[in-house]
């Protein structure tokens, strides 16, 4: 397995963000089984149209005055519309991946301590896919940008966040 699966993009206010490279050890781009499961509900302000918001308001309900969630997850148990591909298979995507809501940034494969996502686990298992190994808590958790800030070589996967470690 790839060293770097699961890369933790630190906030400037401590709230960490999860990226997941388009590689063949990255287990969501063959199961896609949070995406139509879960209601994913954010703040408002994530939405474009005026507020400085990536998430394109298009794709996105109001629930109330400041809760938005993504089209197709109002209730919980449907498949999110930015979801592309067949659940379960290779190839499954979200078309918004650089614009996704907090809630998907913020949903861990694996925990800092390597072990998967209890969640994550259940939800494989539902739609017929092999439950996920622990991995080394390196692997778990790497700071993409942190090398850099550091003033050491950059890994391959950095070139992608360039310095833009607190970039959303």
């Amino acid at each position: 397995m790839d060293n770097d699966i699961q890369i933790r993009l630190i906030q400037e206010d401590d709230r960490v963000f999860l990226d997941m490279p388009d590689s063949p050890d990255n287990p969501c781009i063959s199961c896609g089984a949070c995406c139509q499961h879960f209601r994913i509900s954010f703040y408002c302000g994530e939405l474009t149209g005026g507020s400085g918001g990536f998430v394109p308001v298009e794709l996105a309900t109001m629930l109330n005055p400041v809760m938005a969630c993504m089209k197709g997850t109002e209730a919980g148990g449907a498949r999110c519309i930015a979801l592309q591909g067949t659940v379960g298979q290779p190839g499954i995507a979200c078309a918004i991946y650089a614009n996704r809501p907090t809630p998907c940034r913020e949903f861990p494969t694996w925990f800092d301590d390597g072990s998967p996502n209890p969640d994550c686990q259940r939800l494989r298992a539902a739609i017929g896919l092999p439950p996920l190994q622990a991995v080394a808590p390196a692997q778990a958790g790497t700071d993409c940008c942190k090398p850099l800030l550091e003033g050491e070589p950059a890994p391959p996967y950095a070139v992608t966040h360039a310095l833009n470690r607190h970039q959303p």
